[in-house]
C-alpha cells in the first residue's frame, strides 16, 4: 500500500467550520467522485478538534507550531497503481479537477504532501 499524507491549512479569512464543511461536505463527494479514474482505494478526513490542551503538547514536545485544521490521508494498492491513475488523460484531468477544488478552501503554500509506507505496528494494516 501507498498513502498519501496531506496535513491541510485553511485558507486565510476562512473560519475553522467554513472549512470542514466544505472539506468534507463538497470536496469529499468530488474525491468519491474520480475515485475510480485515479485508483484510489482509501480516502479519509480527519478534522482537527478544540479537544485537548495544544498548549501542553507544544511544551512537553518542545516547539510550537501553527496546528493544522485537517489532514487527509489518501491510499493506493501500490505505487504502480499510483503511477498508472495519472498516467492517463481522464486521471490527469480528475487530478486538475480536485486541485482546482482544493484552491477553494486550502492554503496550499502551507499544506505540504508526501507519500509513505505503512508499517503497522498495533493493529491491523489498512486493506
Amino acid at each position: 500500500m501507498i498513502k498519501l499524507i496531506y496535513p491541510l491549512h485553511r485558507k486565510p479569512g476562512m473560519s475553522r467550520e467554513e472549512f470542514q464543511a466544505y472539506w468534507r461536505g463538497t470536496h469529499g463527494p468530488l474525491v468519491a467522485s474520480v475515485q475510480g479514474v485515479l485508483r484510489i482505494r482509501r480516502y479519509v478526513q480527519s478534522h482537527s478538534t478544540e479537544m485537548g490542551n495544544q498548549a501542553g503538547i507544544e511544551a512537553r514536545q518542545g516547539f510550537s507550531f501553527e496546528p493544522f485544521d485537517g489532514v487527509a490521508e489518501l491510499w493506493w494498492d501500490s505505487a504502480e497503481d499510483l503511477a498508472a491513475a495519472g498516467s492517463t488523460p481522464e486521471g490527469r484531468a480528475a487530478g486538475q479537477l480536485l486541485l482546482e477544488d482544493e484552491r477553494n478552501f486550502i492554503d496550499l503554500a502551507r499544506s505540504p504532501m508526501w507519500y509513505s509506507e505503512e508499517h503497522p505496528i498495533i493493529g491491523e494494516a489498512t486493506s
